[in-house]
C-alpha cells in the first residue's frame, strides 16, 4: 500500500470529528403582512434540524399576540406556522431570535403588503434585528449569507487550497478562479430556479470524490499550465450544486429571486477571494523559507483523508 493510501486511511479514522464539513443549514424566519390595517401576520420558523442544543426561540414585539401551529418536519427543517396579531406595524420594533448556535445562523424575511421586502440576518452574537421602518437594500441578507456559506463550508475551502497547488504562474490562477466562479454561479441559478435538480446527498459525495482527486494529482507533483481551467470549471458545476443545496430549501424572496441570488453569489466570490488570497500568501511564504518542508504532500495528504472520509460519512448517511 503507497504512502499516500496509508496515510489517507490514518487520518480519516484519528481526525473524524475534525474533518467533518459544517452543512450549511442556516435557519430561516418568513413574516408575510396579511393586513396593514389590522396588523395580521402569518410567519413562519424553519430551523435546522441537525443543530448543536436546543431548537431557536423567536421572540417577537411585545404588542403582537402569537398563535402557535403544532411543529412538522420539511426536508432538513423543523417548521413552526405562527399567526400574529399585533396593535401595530412590526416596523419600528425589535425581533430577536435566542438559542441560535454558534454554527446557525437566521435569515429573516419580511413581505409586507404592497411588495416591499425587508431582509436581515441574525447570529449568537447579534440576536435581536430592528424592523426599519423604510426597507433597506434589497439582498443584505443574502449577502451575509453567501460569506457565512463559503467560510462555513470546509469542503469547499480545501478544494481552494488544492486547486491553487496545482495551478502555475499567476494569469492561470486568475483563469482557473474565474472558471470556476462561472461553474458554480451556471449551476447555483439553475438549481434555485428548478431548472436542475440533483439531490444534495450525491452531490456532497461528488464534491468529496473532487477533493480526492485534487490529492491524488498534487502528491503525484502535477502542474497544469496550460490549461487548468477545464478542471476548475467541470469541478466548479457540481460545487454550485453544493451552494445551492441550502437556499433551495430555505427558499428565495418571491418575485426578487435575481436580487437574492446576485447578493448571495457576491458574497460568496468576496469570501472566496479572501481564502485565495490567504492560501496565495502561505504557498509563497513556504516556498521561499529555508525550512526544508514538502508540503505538497502534507497538504495532499490532509485533502486525501478528508475527502475519503466525507466519502464514507456521506455515503452512510445517505443509505441510513
Amino acid at each position: 500500500m503507497s504512502r499516500l493510501a496509508s496515510f489517507v486511511i490514518l487520518i480519516s479514522i484519528l481526525l473524524p470529528s475534525s474533518l467533518s464539513a459544517h452543512e450549511f443549514n442556516p435557519a430561516h424566519l418568513l413574516i408575510n403582512e396579511i393586513d396593514d390595517i389590522s396588523h395580521e401576520y402569518s410567519a413562519q420558523w424553519m430551523y435546522p434540524k441537525k443543530n448543536i442544543g436546543q431548537r431557536g426561540r423567536v421572540l417577537f414585539p411585545s404588542s403582537c399576540i402569537r398563535k402557535n401551529d403544532p411543529l412538522f418536519y420539511q426536508s432538513k427543517y423543523v417548521v413552526e406556522n405562527i399567526t400574529l396579531n399585533c396593535e401595530s406595524s412590526i416596523k419600528g420594533n425589535f425581533i430577536e431570535i435566542l438559542d441560535l448556535s454558534v454554527l446557525t445562523d437566521s435569515l429573516v424575511t419580511i413581505n409586507y403588503i404592497n411588495g416591499q421586502v425587508f431582509e436581515g440576518l441574525v447570529n449568537l452574537r447579534n440576536s435581536k434585528l430592528l424592523v426599519p421602518n423604510k426597507t433597506s437594500l434589497l439582498g443584505r441578507g443574502y449577502f451575509q449569507l453567501g460569506l457565512v456559506h463559503l467560510y462555513s463550508g470546509l469542503d469547499h475551502i480545501l478544494f481552494l487550497l488544492g486547486l491553487l497547488l496545482l495551478v502555475s504562474g499567476f494569469l492561470n490562477v486568475i483563469k482557473t478562479v474565474t472558471a470556476f466562479t462561472i461553474a458554480h454561479t451556471i449551476t447555483l441559478a439553475l438549481s434555485v430556479t428548478g431548472l436542475i435538480y440533483i439531490p444534495q446527498s450525491t452531490i456532497e459525495i461528488l464534491i468529496a470524490i473532487t477533493i480526492i482527486y485534487l490529492a491524488i494529482e498534487i502528491s503525484q507533483n502535477k502542474l497544469y499550465k496550460s490549461t487548468p481551467w477545464l478542471i476548475a470549471f467541470g469541478f466548479g458545476l457540481l460545487h454550485g450544486f453544493g451552494f445551492a443545496s441550502a437556499l433551495t430549501d430555505i427558499g428565495f424572496s418571491d418575485g426578487n429571486l435575481f436580487y437574492s441570488l446576485l447578493f448571495f453569489n457576491i458574497g460568496i466570490e468576496l469570501a472566496q477571494i479572501g481564502v485565495i488570497l490567504i492560501f496565495s500568501l502561505c504557498i509563497y511564504v513556504m516556498k521561499i523559507s529555508s525550512f526544508k518542508f514538502n508540503y505538497s504532500l502534507a497538504i495532499s495528504y490532509l485533502l486525501g483523508g478528508a475527502g475519503f472520509y466525507w466519502v464514507l460519512d456521506r455515503g452512510i448517511s445517505m443509505i441510513f
